[in-house]
């Protein structure tokens, strides 16, 4: 009797939970299909318009109704469309189909269009109107190409879901409570004692208080094994997510991590102090780690450590280094940390860029290893450790490191900071075992680097020869259904983590000049014609990058083409970097002397078929390049992600251009909408400028939209919040199994 009192006391209010959740759920559905339904008929409705635009203009510039009223009818073969129309005045429509009564006008559709709802109604029930306006190919408005979508089909889906979610809930409501009819008939004394302890978080991090029964051990090695289940359920089973902004990353750094402070670590400053012939002078550095990562600091906060590289950097910090960025905002405190010139060399030229560069990319240079340069690196990693645990303000903070320079700092800070989140992310290509094998401290760097809580790539293929070369030189237990790597009594979560950029904010594009100011404004600049067609390529000086491969395009378009010759230039912007090299100085002169000869064979009228701009741009002088162009080529012979072709697709918000991007880049994944090419064949890279050149504004709309999509959805604080949802999951994990051990232990 008392069991079944118990029962009652528990079932009565998980009744009335159950209905309030039904009562509440069910017109919270109804808004959200609405809302996703009448996007998806809008974006719908777009397509069908741009895909009718052009052929609306012929049709009107021709005078043909009969031929309009025929593409139109043709058109309302799609199941969702009511009526379509062609608005010139505010009388009746020009052209419309059947379903359209004569007695609406074309003032009544707009006036439809520009309700909260836009809906009206028709005999046939309720319709959702949508006007696009149709331009001619100088950008002057013709007419309005009105369409009528079928809403009903939102209330069948709804009345269907409804249904449903009123099983699901009433399914639930029954397993639940069968489940705990067969908990109360147990001996619930220790059993659920400890159960209760288990759920309610005891001993998470205190010691526990309540002594488990033995019965509890089967469910915690259960449960251990359903907690990583379940996680890679949820990372397999994501689906399309909301849209990232930095005030999403906020919140997610308050639920997932506690609002625990972030601390970032990378060799590259987001910005540097100069010294110029006017006072100090503070400057971007052209890095495409810094355009990533600085805009999930300043959403995020926290403190960046990075090596105070420019003039003047030391002037301007505090007692501690310390100095708050960016200047007028303040958003975070950039820590500097000063080397030597001699470890400088050692551990930034030397192991890092003349060694680990070249032996990740396999861009056919040859690495160098010497025995100073990694006592060096050594050593820095130790100091930008000790920065990490200096400004550390608990004992678990997270950790985002940066890239190839501090592949033995997680491991550092891990001994220092056991409780810490460690993240560190790739940001270049990860070689295969037998490559990898050629450097003589393989076995330390892969211990370092398993210092992490999460180790992140750009792309599967890189975390697939991680894990094998882990394989291959380390002893450890690897776990390939869920990705993950225990070495030394602690696990590593390998993962993909594609990296992008922050899409442009509307108050920034509307400081942006239009695209015919830009294009006028390179012209002026290049001394280039109107209507000059423009390639441009942006990228440092590096060999990896694949700027002499496309200057061989170049070359064999203009052979196999010669009507482009005089009218087409290629822009090859090339910041400087690592000059100190022998390898980038031999480099840049190659790639001067390779345009030189190609600008003597083909230049015509004073104009040079190649323009070679080899110094540093800002990002707004870059964006209005990329406003300018008509074909932006990224032809990187090996790359972890590149971003440039991701700004450029940013910066189109005219839908115009197109992109050439090589399959070797880690974006070639995403944006397959771009033109893929193998950079190492230039007979194919030159068809695709050609083709690039020759291609219809219509299909570059196509594209160009679709990759603008991606890219948004796709952003940089995405990239992070996944990041930092994967940390605070995994942490959490890690707590419930300390607690489940401790209970073992006690029991």
């Amino acid at each position: 009797m008392n069991t079944f009192r118990m029962q009652l006391r528990f079932l009565l209010p998980l009744v009335a939970t159950m209905l309030v959740t039904a009562y509440l759920a069910l017109p919270l559905m109804d808004k959200l299909m609405l809302h996703w339904f009448s996007r998806d008929v809008t974006l719908r409705g777009s397509l069908v318009a741009n895909s009718m635009s052009d052929a609306i203009e012929e049709r009107l510039a021709d005078d043909s109704t009969p031929r309009l009223q025929a593409l139109f009818d043709r058109v309302m073969q799609d199941e969702r469309l009511v009526a379509i129309g062609l608005c010139v005045d505010e009388g009746a429509p020009l052209v419309h189909t059947a379903a359209l009564p004569a007695s609406v006008t074309c003032a009544q559709l707009r006036q439809a269009s520009l309700q909260d709802s836009a809906r009206m109604q028709l005999d046939g029930g309720g319709v959702q109107v949508s006007v696009y306006p149709v331009h001619d190919s100088v950008g002057q408005r013709l007419a309005d190409l009105v369409l009528l979508h079928d809403m009903s089909f939102i209330e069948r889906r709804s009345k269907d879901t409804q249904h449903y979610l009123q099983l699901l809930l009433a399914g639930l409501g029954l397993i639940i409570a069968l489940i705990t009819m067969v908990v109360a008939q147990l001996t619930w004394r220790g059993w659920i004692a400890g159960a209760r302890a288990l759920l309610s978080g005891e001993g998470l991090i205190a010691p526990p208080t309540i002594r488990n029964a033995p019965e509890l051990a089967p469910l915690a090695f259960d449960l251990r094994a359903r907690l990583r289940n379940l996680e890679d359920e949820y990372r397999r089973g994501l689906g399309p997510e909301t849209e990232w902004t930095p005030e999403r990353l906020r919140s997610l750094l308050k639920s997932q991590l506690r609002g625990d402070e972030l601390i970032v670590v990378s060799n590259r400053e987001p910005y540097i102090h100069e010294q110029g012939p006017n006072g100090v002078v503070l400057k971007r550095p052209a890095s495409g780690l810094v355009t990533a990562v600085e805009p999930v600091m300043r959403a995020c906060s926290g403190t960046w450590i990075a090596h105070g590289s420019g003039s003047a950097d030391a002037q301007n910090v505090d007692d501690h280094d310390r100095v708050r960025v960016p200047p007028g905002q303040e958003d975070y405190t950039l820590r500097r940390i000063w080397l030597s010139p001699e470890e400088e060399q050692g551990y930034y030229q030397g192991l890092a860029n003349e060694g680990l560069w070249p032996l990740c990319h396999v861009a056919h240079v040859r690495p160098v290893f010497r025995e100073s340069d990694w006592q060096h690196y050594r050593t820095v990693n130790q100091r930008f450790a000790d920065a990490v645990v200096a400004e550390a303000r608990s004992e678990d903070p997270v950790v985002l490191v940066q890239d190839y320079h501090f592949a033995l700092l997680p491991a550092m800070v891990r001994e220092k900071l056991p409780r810490a989140t460690i993240i560190t992310f790739w940001h270049i290509p990860w070689p295969n075992p037998e490559s990898f094998g050629i450097c003589p401290w393989r076995q330390e760097l892969l211990r370092g680097m398993l210092g992490s809580t999460i180790l992140g790539f750009h792309t599967r293929y890189h975390c697939k020869n991680f894990i094998e070369t882990v394989d291959r030189y380390l002893e450890a237990r690897i776990e390939h259904e869920h990705s993950t790597i225990s070495h030394q009594e602690s696990d590593t979560l390998i993962e993909s983590y594609p990296i992008s950029i922050a899409w442009p904010t509307e108050a920034q594009r509307l400081k942006w000049p239009d695209v015919a100011t830009c294009r006028a404004q390179v012209g002026e600049k290049l001394g280039l014609p109107p209507n000059h067609r423009i390639v441009l390529g942006v990228d440092r000086f590096d060999y990896t990058k694949g700027i002499l491969e496309r200057l061989y395009a170049v070359e064999r378009l203009l052979e196999r083409h010669p009507e482009w010759i005089g009218q087409v230039s290629f822009v090859q912007v090339a910041a400087p970097t690592r000059g100190a090299l022998e390898e980038y100085r031999e480099f840049q002169q190659r790639v001067q002397r390779t345009a030189d000869r190609i600008n003597a064979r083909f230049s015509k009228d004073g104009i040079a078929p190649v323009r070679l701009l080899a110094e540093h741009h800002e990002p707004d002088e870059v964006n209005v390049l990329y406003r300018a162009a008509d074909v932006c080529v990224v032809t990187s012979l090996h790359d972890g992600m590149n971003l440039v072709c991701k700004e450029f697709a940013a910066a189109r918000d005219d839908e115009r251009g197109v992109l050439i991007l090589s399959r070797f880049a880690g974006a070639a994944r995403e944006l397959q909408e771009a033109l893929i090419v193998n950079p190492y064949h230039v007979e194919e890279t030159a068809e695709a400028l050609h083709r690039a050149l020759s291609m219809p504004e219509a299909e570059q709309r196509e594209r160009m939209a679709s990759l603008r999509m991606t890219i948004r959805e796709a952003n940089v604080f995405r990239w992070a919040g996944r990041m930092l949802t994967d940390a605070g999951r995994w942490r959490l994990r890690e707590r419930i199994e300390a607690r489940l051990k401790q209970h073992q232990t006690v029991a």
